[in-house]
This record gives C-alpha cells, sequence and structure tokens, in this order.
C-alpha cells in the first residue's frame, strides 16, 4: 500500500511540475484578478452610463412577480451583459496580442554576414589561378 502511495505522489509530482499546469495556474490567478477589474468597468463605468437611459442603475433591480415567485430577470440581463463585455475585452487582448507576435514573426532575417577578408583573399588566389 505504501508503494502505491508513493508512485501516486510521485506521479502527481511529476504532474505538477509540468510547465502547462503552471501556466494554467498562472492563469487562473491572472484572470481571477482580471476578472475584479472587468466587474468595476462594468459596475462602476458601464452600467451607470447605461442607468442614464434605463432610470436604473442596475440591471439585477428588473423584476416580476408571478404569484409567490419572484422572477429576477434583471440578474439574467446584468450576466449577459457581463460575459459580452468580458468577452469582448478578452478578444481585443487576444487580438492585440497575436498581432504583437505576427511583427515579431514578420521582421525580416539579418543578412547573411559577407565573406571575410581571408574568403575574399582566397577568391581572388583562384581566380588568378583560372586566368593563367
Amino acid at each position: 500500500m505504501a508503494g502505491k502511495a508513493s508512485g501516486f505522489l510521485a506521479e502527481f509530482k511529476t504532474f505538477i511540475a509540468r510547465g502547462n499546469v503552471i501556466d494554467m495556474a498562472v492563469g487562473v490567478i491572472v484572470g481571477g484578478a482580471f476578472s475584479n477589474i472587468t466587474n468595476s468597468l462594468i459596475n462602476d463605468i458601464v452600467m451607470p452610463v447605461l442607468g442614464i437611459f434605463t432610470n436604473s442603475i442596475s440591471f439585477a433591480e428588473l423584476s416580476v412577480q408571478v404569484g409567490s415567485a419572484v422572477i429576477t430577470y434583471g440578474n439574467f440581463i446584468q450576466a449577459i451583459l457581463n460575459f459580452l463585455i468580458m468577452a469582448f475585452v478578452v478578444f481585443c487582448l487576444v487580438k492585440a496580442i497575436n498581432s504583437f507576435h505576427r511583427k515579431k514573426e514578420e521582421a525580416p532575417p539579418p543578412p547573411p554576414p559577407g565573406p571575410s577578408a581571408e574568403e575574399k583573399l582566397l577568391t581572388e588566389i583562384r581566380d588568378l589561378l583560372k586566368d593563367r
């Protein structure tokens, strides 16, 4: 049993040490921080502007009562709006990163170095020998 546990732990250690797992963990952490920025954008900037047109600061306040149930359809609208804004911001970031990588790839390679002084001299000697 102890052999199985140590094998399992060794396999887990190998799994965790892979680069893509570390990259994914960094992505999740940065994504969480980015989520706070996007939520602030939505709640503090976009929604107040939309509130001018809808006479409401938040769609979450929109609801309808059917019998004893309260259907808060405003929460659904708010979630869709949050998703669309988040998707748009991520799209813009990915597009910017891709264009940055494309520019990097499109950079022309440096010209090959010219012949050295020794090569030039050997070429002249070869040409003189051909002429004889």
